[in-house]
């Protein structure tokens, strides 16, 4: 079936007995037809229940209100926490970088082979050196300096940009902290990459530290943005091997190599709709 008849929906309950065939009679009686289908539940009895099904819908644009108020009895009956989204929906995306450029280019590549879909409506930074390589791509670029007398109005300026104007953003190693009121305005949807040291190897320069501690292991880490500092839901980790072979400077080139792909693949996830919240942890359907 065709992409823009895809709908995706994605539920969290309470567990009980019979969701699963409630959801699906639904989408039968509505003429619709599953493609994907994926559940889990953290206890079977008294746990919470998770799903997100994928499923194709003739005329979907036009029935999209219909299928929701029939759904709406299910979702009081079992009291869900649910969306609908639409497959063919791009979201616009904003990335926050500073200086370095390795997890920006990821994303930049995957998105102009199209295995990103995505919008990147802009790149915003508080240094210039990104400039030539954002606006290659037709991507507006905006320089926002952040020092210590201007972060209120740094900040401002950075709402004023991607307020109701993106669906995600993404901190493609932006070494700044953003505040706890800028990052409530948009729970669940800013994304962050940092590596895995942390906290073992907090402050300056990590990998210095680390190869003097003899690491045999560098990790990354992308996670939702939160209040607590590098402590939200994480999405995607993943781990290389490394020896005492290996430089600071080797740790540094085999780091940047785990963040980039541990980024790429969490913001897409996201972009799927693979990824369901609860508490301070993931569900992720990938």
């Amino acid at each position: 079936m065709a992409h823009h008849s895809r709908a995706r929906l994605l539920i969290s309950c309470l567990d009980r007995p019979g969701i699963v065939a409630a959801v699906s009679r639904c989408l039968f009686e509505q003429g619709a037809n599953i493609v994907h289908s994926d559940q889990h539940t953290t206890d079977p009895e008294g746990g919470i229940f998770f799903m997100r099904i994928e499923f194709g819908l003739p005329g979907l644009q036009d029935r999209c209100v219909e299928l929701e108020r029939a759904f709406e009895p299910i979702a009081r009956r079992f009291k869900m926490d649910w969306r609908l989204t639409h497959a063919a929906r791009v979201k616009p995306v904003a990335i926050f970088v500073s200086k370095k450029d390795h997890c920006l280019l990821e994303l930049l590549w995957r998105w102009k082979a199209g295995d990103m879909a995505a919008e990147i409506a802009m790149v915003v930074s508080n240094h210039t050196n990104l400039r030539r390589l954002v606006e290659s791509y037709g991507i507006p670029f905006h320089h926002i300096p952040v020092t210590r007398d201007r972060l209120d109005q740094a900040e401002a300026t950075q709402l004023q940009l991607v307020d109701g104007k993106v669906d995600l953003i993404v901190l493609a190693r932006y070494m700044r902290i953003l505040s706890p009121a800028f990052v409530r305005r948009f729970p669940g949807r800013i994304i962050n990459i940092h590596h895995s040291f942390l906290p073992a190897f907090v402050g300056a320069d990590p990998y210095t530290q680390a190869h003097a501690r003899g690491v045999k292991l560098i990790g990354a880490t992308a996670h939702y943005a939160t209040d607590a500092l590098d402590a939200g839901p994480i999405i995607e980790q993943d781990v290389e091997r490394v020896d005492h072979r290996h430089s600071v400077e080797d740790l540094k080139r085999i780091g940047r190599r785990v963040e980039r792909m541990v980024l790429a693949r969490a913001v897409t996830w996201h972009l799927e709709d693979k990824v369901l919240v609860y508490g301070n942890k993931t569900v992720v359907f990938a």
